[in-house]
């Protein structure tokens, strides 16, 4: 379709409201955020909390296989839909971290649009466009409008530098109960496209005795983490910083990684960090991994659990010729363990089976649903 789009763009009204920006927050160092001695009970309550927990118990419930034209269901980074009659597709994903956005509105509407871009590059997807779905408080407050302004610019700044553009969207005011605003959601719905069907990408490992391999510069960064605010009960520091250049520099190496047949599973690390991130991988497949720590300077927790931003784990057969063609991309890739087994072990001394972290991972929801 051809659409003129001026009259939603250039001669588009402004809503113009008197705002105040959010106050930035401390930068929290991980050696400030406790760290217990059972790191995979942590991951457990993390997988069963409210915000990480398997949504399999709302997905089944209504038809997701249309003609079936569904080439990746959903429970993966982004799903896929095959353009009928062709070996093409769309994958289509929604994203939005509230609580980034609650601390530092700008640097959340980056993120969302920024993860929103990750999650099409790890299926093997060309991003295309995206729409907001903006949900707030009341913009009478001007706290609650310096959120949708700080928002906004964040995406502006995020699509243009991802050349990601936004071709629709809505917006949504006085969401309150009782005076009590929502946390800022800016929720980003990308859009892809994937030319070879036979060439894409999913999250669960596809075999034992692979290497895995993390594309990326991981700092342990823990403010505003789930980890923070689940283990610990502290919402404090500001979110991870994104970086928009290094965001497209991984993405593209990760997208060709996949498109050349080197990657055998991709995940980008989101919520909850990098054993969040592994572990889905093997709930996926049901397939174990043992992995260790890269950086000895880095405290556990905070390499198992930090949300640095712009990170990727790929599975691989061919580790060498991956990292060597990172090298050549000038971008980060570090071995950090192999697949395989029942149970996701780190560091040698920590082990959980796989059945334990989905008793807890797709628990939650139903046993919550039944008392209601």
């Amino acid at each position: 379709a051809d659409i003129p789009v001026s009259p939603l763009v250039d001669a588009a009204p402004i809503y113009d409201r008197p705002w105040e920006p959010t106050p930035p927050r401390e930068t929290i160092l991980a050696s400030d955020v406790p760290a217990s001695d059972t790191p995979l009970e942590d991951l457990k309550k993390l997988l069963g909390s409210p915000n990480m927990c398997s949504r399999r118990w709302i997905w089944e419930q209504y038809d997701h296989m249309v003609m079936a034209d569904t080439a990746q269901r959903p429970g993966g980074d982004a799903a896929i839909v095959r353009i009928h009659g062709s070996g093409r597709g769309l994958a289509i994903t929604t994203d939005c971290t509230p609580h980034y956005c609650y601390a530092d509105p700008e640097l959340g509407g980056k993120q969302a649009v920024a993860e929103a871009w990750r999650n099409l590059i790890a299926v093997g997807a060309k991003p295309l466009a995206l729409t907001n779905n903006l949900n707030f408080g009341n913009p009478e407050r001007k706290p609650i409008m310096g959120q949708f302004v700080g928002c906004v610019t964040g995406i502006g700044t995020a699509s243009a530098a991802l050349e990601f553009p936004v071709v629709s969207g809505n917006v949504s005011f006085y969401n309150e109960t009782s005076g009590e605003a929502i946390l800022p959601t800016p929720v980003i719905g990308g859009l892809g496209l994937v030319d070879n069907l036979s060439k894409t990408a999913q999250i669960s490992f596809s075999g034992a005795d692979e290497t895995i391999v993390v594309i990326g510069h991981t700092t342990g960064w823990l403010g505003a983490s789930t980890y923070l605010q689940e283990i610990t009960g502290q919402r404090d520091g500001a979110p991870p910083p994104v970086d928009l250049a290094l965001e497209r520099k991984n993405g593209n190496f990760v997208q060709s990684q996949i498109a050349e047949g080197h990657a055998t599973a991709c995940h980008d690390i989101s919520d909850g960090g990098l054993i969040v991130a592994l572990a889905e991988m093997a709930l996926a497949s049901n397939i174990g991994a043992k992995v260790s720590p890269s950086d000895p300077d880095l405290l556990l927790h905070a390499w198992l659990f930090g949300e640095d931003q712009g990170r990727y784990i790929l599975t691989t057969t061919e580790p060498g010729a991956m990292l060597e063609a990172a090298e050549v991309a000038d971008v980060t890739a570090t071995v950090i363990g192999r697949t395989g087994g029942g149970s996701l072990t780190v560091d040698g001394s920590h082990t959980i089976s796989i059945g334990e972290l989905r008793d807890a991972h797709e628990m939650w929801l139903p046993e919550y649903m039944a008392t209601q």
